[in-house]
């Protein structure tokens, strides 16, 4: 039998994956990486005292340490990387457009 057909499938699929997945080379990803990563290990995230309980928490935590690390973050860039954490650790609730207004997501 051909392989070619199953090539196509997998082929067919790569979109919906990539979808899937937190892309490791977005912009929070790469700021993050290069700015908080040498620091911060998963760990950080997962203490018993975490101050991240919802997204305004986590926007604030992310704007918080770049201001404390006078790194000159835009409003996106804080934004991105607190998506970036979001997608790769927290998993935090949507939140709705009345709760979460002036923050976006």
């Amino acid at each position: 039998m051909p392989r070619w057909p199953l090539i196509l499938l997998s082929l067919g699929a790569l979109p919906w994956v990539a979808a899937a997945q937190p892309e490791a080379n977005s912009r929070g990803a790469l700021l993050y990486a290069t700015h908080c990563g040498a620091c911060h290990d998963r760990q950080v995230h997962w203490r018993r005292q975490r101050l991240v309980t919802d997204w305004p928490s986590l926007v604030a935590q992310v704007q918080r340490w770049q201001a404390t690390a006078q790194l000159g973050w835009s409003d996106d860039d804080v934004q991105e990387v607190a998506r970036h954490l979001d997608a790769t650790v927290y998993r935090l609730a949507q939140p709705t457009a009345a709760a979460g207004a002036g923050l976006t997501r």
